[in-house]
């Protein structure tokens, strides 16, 4: 790239002189930069060959996609983290993408964490399915998208090689030292007994290496291996050593003839497509080993409008090559990566050797790219209705409820009252919500009352003024329906409010009256009641419960403050731990007015003791004056 096209875009001008000084200084090595915006959040990280190079093109007069001018609208400063090389630059983006999830990069949604193969690094390895990925040296095949697959492909390389199953670190000294007994394995001929020495190291960890040729796809190879040996077997007329093998080999036959054969060529490759609708878009890998499909798995990317396939492209082989340790010496992708030259070179490197990355126009690989393209247009149409159903699915008793109160619409979220107090003090209100009938805690809110003595009505029209009169004044989302833990009574204060505020008639209020579970409606004399089996009344009566607790927790938080306001606390200086701290050691007020003031400086220090002491001196002098 010449010097003059790396001139700033005038359309662009970088806000201040400080980050035009910085982008100007950057410097050339590889690593990662994260753009900010004023309130100094990150909302963009990327990766670089080189960093200067690449912040510097954000702002050059060249095409941009809308996603890309509309970042660069709101940077106001950028960071970089040199690396030392471009994997390191890409494992630290992935890791920083996964921990901040800035608005501009592309978040990739999978159905579930999925299980992968692991090889333990051990001087006698196990074989196991796990979902966790633990970087200690141990190799890992997967992940595997069908689980019966994966436990069938378990089963099959523990009926070809007998390998142990057991969890005991084993290692040359301490099966030397005699420490392991055989089990049951050993005895129904599924292991040969490591344990006990009855095979070395090498001749155990031969059966390590044919196992990860069938997890890599070669299978071929496995099988010219075994029959060569079973031949070599049975010209040393070992005949039952032959025929144990041999039926080992007819196992990996059968695993090989359940493979789909893709291609004639017997490669390895990758196969990435991509497919999108609106939003919404799906990637879909092909995993081909040796002609034949070991493994597929899909991925969602929401909001991706403003993306270009390039980019998106570019960002689902980093990551599947992040997660995957085997890369393949073919790649067919369905669009040219957005830095295609970058991906080469990475993937290069971690293979160790050439990667060939081609996107066929025609022929049998068009054909593969085609094949994964209709799974994901078929992927993205049963999101798209998984997606409707859910939004158009009722809970059970959220339909149950809209049919016995005949409401117009469900009530998909339920506001809840309830108060709370000990002879009239410490009054407080709690409200709960429910959103498709589940508890949103988030939403939930605490109300400290301000009303003389015990009017539960005065209380009730507080709480609902205060909390309808505040989402009237900030627009936030209303109820369906409004809930009152009481009967008749706070029905009709909460109503007098609601009228007051033009809600009353838009809403749907009912109050539930707890002693024969009456349901009450606004105007109505008679209550309704519901069977104890009801759904409906179920809900109801896990929204009431929900919003008495939350209002008898928050009043005894204040009631448990008040209480220890004792005598202590009343002096200046002592607060509640060292009041705390006195009781608990002294035991009682009285004790702390008779003790020696040394003595209770070593508890609290000389100042508290000193004030302690004038006080209860002062209340002596005050009761002789009396």
């Amino acid at each position: 790239m010449s010097e003059e096209s790396n001139e700033l875009q005038p359309n662009y001008e970088l806000p201040t002189v400080e980050l035009a000084a910085k982008v100007a200084n950057l410097p050339t090595k590889p690593g990662i930069y994260q753009f900010k915006n004023e309130n100094n959040t990150i909302i963009y990280i990327g990766k670089a060959k080189s960093l200067r190079n690449r912040v510097r093109s954000y702002f050059q007069n060249r095409p941009m996609d809308a996603k890309t001018k509309a970042l660069i609208t709101k940077i106001v400063d950028v960071e970089v983290i040199v690396t030392d090389s471009e994997v390191e630059a890409l494992i630290l983006e992935n890791n920083l993408i996964k921990q901040f999830k800035p608005r501009y990069n592309i978040l990739l949604k999978d159905d579930r964490t999925y299980p992968y193969i692991r090889i333990t690094n051990e001087e006698y390895p196990r074989i196991f399915s796990t979902r966790t990925v633990i970087r200690d040296g141990s190799k890992y095949f997967g992940p595997y998208t069908d689980n019966r697959y994966l436990y069938y492909l378990l089963k099959t390389l523990r009926t070809i090689f007998p390998l142990r199953s057991c969890e005991l670190p084993l290692t040359d000294s301490t099966i030397a030292e005699h420490k392991y007994k055989v089990c049951l394995d050993y005895h129904i001929k599924k292991c040969e007994g490591p344990c006990e020495g009855f095979v070395n190291r090498a001749y155990y960890n031969e059966y390590i290496s044919q196992s990860i040729k069938i997890l890599n796809g070669r299978t071929k190879e496995v099988e010219i291996l075994l029959e060569a040996k079973m031949e070599e077997l049975a010209e040393q007329l070992k005949f039952e050593e032959a025929a144990a093998l041999r039926n080992r080999l007819l196992h990996l036959k059968e695993y090989t003839a359940k493979q789909k054969v893709m291609t004639t060529d017997l490669v390895d490759r990758d196969v990435f497509a991509l497919s999108r609708d609106d939003d919404d878009a799906c990637a879909v890998i092909f995993v081909i080993r040796d002609g034949k499909m070991i493994g597929k798995r899909h991925f969602y990317i929401s909001n991706s409008i403003a993306q270009t396939d390039e980019h998106i492209i570019q960002h689902i082989v980093e990551k599947w090559y992040m997660e995957t340790d085997f890369i393949p010496e073919e790649i067919v992708i369905s669009h040219e990566p957005e830095q295609q030259e970058f991906l080469n070179d990475i993937l290069v490197k971690k293979r160790g050797g050439v990667v060939t990355i081609t996107i066929p126009k025609v022929g049998d690989k068009k054909k593969l790219i085609v094949m994964a393209i209709t799974n994901a247009d078929f992927l993205l149409r049963e999101l798209h209705l998984q997606q409707a159903a859910k939004e158009n699915a009722l809970p059970r008793g959220v339909a149950s409820l809209q049919r016995d109160l005949r409401l117009e619409k469900p009530p998909r979220r339920i506001e809840c009252f309830d108060n709370s107090h000990f002879q009239g003090t410490e009054y407080v209100s709690s409200m709960v919500v429910f959103s498709d009938g589940r508890p949103k805690k988030s939403d939930y809110r605490k109300f400290k009352i301000h009303v003389e003595g015990n009017d539960d009505f005065a209380a009730m029209q507080e709480v609902v003024s205060r909390r309808y009169t505040r989402v009237l004044e900030e627009k936030t989302e209303l109820p369906d329906l409004i809930m009152i833990d009481g009967g008749k009574g706070q029905l009709s204060a909460a109503c007098a409010v609601l009228e007051t505020l033009g809600l009353m008639g838009k809403i749907p209020v009912i109050g539930l009256a707890k002693r024969l579970e009456e349901i009450f409606l606004p105007n109505q004399s008679d209550a309704i009641l519901l069977p104890k089996t009801s759904t409906s009344l179920r809900l109801l009566q896990a929204v009431r419960d929900e919003a008495h607790r939350f209002a008898i927790t928050y009043h005894r938080l204040l009631r448990d403050k008040r209480t220890f306001q004792t005598e202590l606390t009343s002096i200046m200086g002592i607060g509640e731990k060292t009041a705390q701290k006195l009781l608990i050691t002294l035991g009682s007020v009285e004790n702390i007015r008779n003790t020696a003031e040394a003595d209770i400086a070593a508890l609290t220090g000389e100042k508290a003791a000193r004030a302690i002491k004038q006080y209860f001196e002062t209340l002596a002098a005050e009761a002789m004056e009396e």
